[in-house]
């Protein structure tokens, strides 16, 4: 299982929220490539980065710091945050990003995930954030009335690299992963989902190891990184086949 470390980016500091709150921002690093580099260099395979004003402006605001931190690691980095039309995807992807997330566009325009899928095979995962079991968009400050289930039900057949679903109540707040809520949607899927929010512990880790045969390829990981909570080489070494 891989694990993703997490450099959510804010006002080009790399900083963690709660449930998705931007006044509820705390800076761990103002060199994103500093801490890129540091993931790397303990032994990750990916790094996991969010353009957080992005999401909710609906274009890219961060993009010096993801072009350093790109330029910082020869990991795949997997991007998303303002990602909203074709344009903006084949920018990325040509700048050195090595997998695109689309979130609010995958339930505004599904259409457009089908040909980013189409374009660029295996380069297009879709991020599925939900409350309550529900779809929420524009940087979390909307909820729909779609299931998360029935929005990745949509996409089974695209080409879509991964689905990565956040639970936003335990995101950030170290509560523990929804891993009932992550294995259920992975059975009703062919497509590999990573699992993020609300990772607090290796036993945590252990958890989602364990539901890998439902289609859990993945975890994104962040504050308890940052905070100590997770020794990074040890979570590595707890996921290993």
């Amino acid at each position: 299982m891989i694990l993703y470390p997490a450099i959510d980016l804010k006002d080009g500091a790399c900083v963690r929220l709660v449930k998705g709150e931007m006044s509820a921002a705390t800076v761990f690093s103002t060199n994103p490539a500093a801490q890129a580099a540091s993931f790397a260099a303990a032994g990750c395979a990916w790094i996991h980065v969010v353009d957080l004003n992005g999401a909710f402006a609906g274009k890219p605001v961060n993009a010096p710091a993801v072009s350093a931190i790109v330029d910082a690691v020869s990991l795949p980095v997997q991007l998303g945050g303002g990602i909203r039309d074709m344009a903006t995807i084949e920018r990325w992807l040509e700048a050195g990003v090595a997998r695109v997330i689309l979130g609010t566009v995958a339930l505004r325009d599904p259409a457009l995930v089908r040909a980013a899928c189409a374009c660029f095979p295996g380069r297009v995962a879709v991020g599925i954030d939900a409350r309550g079991g529900l779809v929420a968009v524009e940087g979390w400050a909307e909820t729909s009335q779609v299931t998360a289930v029935d929005l990745a039900l949509k996409f089974e057949d695209a080409g879509v690299a991964a689905i990565i679903y956040t639970d936003i109540d335990r995101d950030g707040v170290l509560a523990g992963p929804n891993i009932e809520a992550t294995a259920a949607l992975a059975e009703r899927l062919t497509t590999p989902v990573i699992a993020s929010g609300g990772v607090s512990s290796l036993d945590d880790l252990r958890a989602l190891k364990a539901r890998a045969t439902s289609g859990i390829a993945g975890v994104i990981s962040g504050r308890a990184l940052y905070d100590g909570r997770i020794d990074l080489k040890a979570a590595l070494e707890a996921l290993k086949d």
